[in-house]
């Protein structure tokens, strides 16, 4: 499925007192990146859309201070009222950290529903 990148710097902000992007920006930061790579989607008819379910992060190398590195958001899998998804954070070629997530389509009733034909389309 189609795969999206999505630069980021780490600022200040991000880091422990050490200068070490702190656990929980990961989350954020991948939040963002899927964000932006459902870009433009608008649930039709009042709907809320995507939810995290389910997410695993395994931190590989700690991103700091200052660096510049890309997230790739693909999804792994598409079921009728699911999406899971993979992000690495990679930065030099190298993978620090990848996150890996279950978000389920959920209706205004709040309650799981069928993912809209124009959302799969773009996932694709």
């Amino acid at each position: 499925m189609n795969l999206h990148k999505f630069p980021f710097s780490i600022a200040y902000a991000d880091t422990d007192a050490g200068g070490i992007v702190y656990h929980a920006r990961y989350i954020e930061i991948a939040e963002r990146a899927r964000m932006n790579w459902l870009k433009g989607a608008v649930p039709p008819n009042g709907d809320i859309g995507f939810v995290i379910r389910e997410i695993c992060v395994k931190y590989k190398k700690p991103l700091r201070l200052g660096d510049d590195f890309i997230v790739e958001t693909r999804a792994t899998d598409l079921g009728a009222a699911s999406l899971k998804v993979e992000q690495k954070f990679i930065k030099d070629g190298e993978i620090y950290a990848i996150l890996t997530g279950t978000a389920a389509y959920i209706g205004c009733d709040m309650k799981p529903k069928r993912i809209p034909e124009e959302y799969i389309q773009g996932i694709k």
